[in-house]
């Protein structure tokens, strides 16, 4: 049997390490059919306050913005919260921040959050048949202002520039893992009551690349 070659991209490299984890979680929130109605998205935007609300902080940490530049301007916390008021919804205290260990960590959580926003084009234009847009109601999902395809690349090239070993690579593994099982955990919590029987993840037929 021929071994497969190591992946020459960190990015690529995260993503293969955690391949399993993100379809599962595309698939609970799927099962949770959030765009059937405005009430079920506005569960969906609860689950998103609880997790962009969690690591909030990340964007804002001086170290983290070194090594990234601009990512200051990436979170996406405050839309979420617009876009519940514009949902007449009440919005949550901020959630605690989620626990992560160090920097490299930190840039497996932001892989996975910045990841999101990449395939959030279907979502995005899943909430236009509820009567949201970009200004109203979906802010949080609308593209990057230079496109999410860009603004994906750019990030992927700034985290493959990283200097790492091997440890300090695996940290960041975990970090996208960790940042997986968290949002998993706040699916079940805020969507299994809407999900159905298989709310604890037996295999759905739809898959695309949804949020965090």
């Amino acid at each position: 049997m021929t071994t497969p070659p190591l992946e020459t991209s960190r990015a690529k490299r995260i993503k293969a390490a955690t391949t399993r984890d993100h379809d599962n979680v595309n698939d609970l929130v799927m099962q949770a059919r959030p765009f059937d109605s405005r009430e079920r998205y506005a569960q969906f935007l609860q689950l998103q306050h609880a997790f962009h609300g969690a690591i909030d902080g990340l964007y804002t940490d001086a170290e983290l913005n070194q090594r990234l530049p601009g990512l200051s301007e990436l979170p996406r916390f405050e839309a979420v919260k617009r876009d519940l008021l514009d949902l007449d919804q009440a919005v949550p205290q901020k959630p605690t921040p989620a626990q992560v260990n160090g920097p490299f960590e930190a840039l497996g959580w932001l892989y996975c959050s910045e990841g999101s926003n990449l395939g959030a084009a279907f979502l995005f234009k899943e909430t236009q048949q509820l009567g949201l847009n970009e200004t109203h109601g979906a802010s949080h999902l609308a593209a990057h202002p230079g496109g999410r395809g860009l603004h994906w690349r750019q990030f992927i090239a700034l985290l493959d520039s990283q200097e790492m070993d091997a440890e300090q690579e695996q940290q960041a593994v975990q970090g996208a893992i960790n940042a997986f099982d968290f949002y998993r955990a706040k699916v079940r919590s805020v969507l299994a009551p809407d999900a159905g029987p298989q709310a604890l993840g037996e295999p759905a037929t739809l898959r695309t690349r949804t949020a965090p």
